[in-house]
């Protein structure tokens, strides 16, 4: 028993499974914002069963992927997919039974989102490999996570709707612009490896005006999700409070590169959960 607990602890670190914070909460905004209120509980059971296995997937194919190039990196070397503690084959093997589940729960969801299912996953697949030939990554990375708000709608109306692709945009400029922050610890790494990213091949001045533009097109694109999907006091509250949260993740790693993990998983985290929360409140309230 004791030696599965610690296989699944591996697993656990393989993916960071802590970090599905940053999409499942804009699953459910859309899913709330779609139907109005409350989606029903085999909705909510389907929608993080079908968040989660993508981001498994994409993770697990990642870390896969990835393998020659954690071990190089001292940041990632202590990683389960380069110290022995989980071999490719099994890594492989995760990868594909959470793309079989994440195809079949939006089978069961319901025609349109399986027909997405497909696509979807070669989206989140090809995040792995842009960083070979590409700077890009930042931005299909964020496209991997803007999908989320879109697949929430689809699982309760089958339709897409408008200010899911706002929520969607603003999510993926969320994204790829705190990509581009946490990327500056790798920065000297990928300029000796030849990786692709905008750090490594701009710098850091340009990266951190390029991160705040992004977070600037958050702004914009959440506040036009506000507008055009008719909500109120507290859905503007969260707009708003997401700008004070983004500006202080740069004012910490402006201040001290070192802060970078504290603005990456701390600061975007809370963000999410607050934007959720607030939505929540103003269904309830409204």
């Amino acid at each position: 028993m004791q030696r599965y607990i610690s296989k699944l602890r591996d697993f656990n670190e393989l993916v960071m499974f802590e970090h599905s914070i940053f999409s499942l909460p804009f699953i459910f905004i859309a899913m709330i914002v779609a139907a109005d209120g409350w989606f029903g509980f085999g909705l909510l059971l389907l929608g993080a069963l079908a968040a989660v296995s993508a981001r498994n997937f994409a993770m697990g194919l990642n870390r896969f992927a990835d393998r020659d190039i954690d071990a190089q990196n001292p940041r990632t070397s202590s990683r389960p997919n380069v110290d022995g503690r989980l071999d490719a084959s099994s890594i492989l093997i995760f990868t594909l039974v959470n793309a079989v589940a994440f195809v079949g729960v939006a089978y069961i969801i319901n025609p349109l989102a399986f027909a997405l299912s497909f696509p979807i996953l070669l989206i989140l697949g090809s995040y792995s490999y842009f960083k070979r030939f590409s700077s890009l990554a930042h931005i299909v990375l964020g496209v991997s996570l803007g999908l989320a708000p879109i697949a929430g709608v689809v699982a309760v109306s089958a339709e897409i709707t408008v200010w899911s692709v706002l929520l969607s945009l603003g999510v993926l400029f969320w994204v790829a612009g705190f990509d581009l922050l946490y990327s500056l610890q790798d920065m000297e790494f990928d300029k000796e490896k030849g990786l692709h990213s905008i750090p490594s091949k701009y710098g850091a001045d340009a990266t951190l005006l390029l991160s705040s533009l992004f977070h600037i097109l958050t702004i914009l694109f959440w506040a036009l999700f506000v507008w055009v999907a008719q909500l109120g006091l507290f859905a503007n509250m969260a707009v708003v409070l997401s700008a004070v949260m983004l500006s202080y993740e740069h004012y910490l790693v402006r201040k001290d590169f070192t802060k970078i993990d504290r603005a990456f998983f701390t600061v975007n985290g809370y963000l999410g959960i607050l934007f959720f929360i607030l939505i929540v409140m103003e269904k309830v309230f409204s």
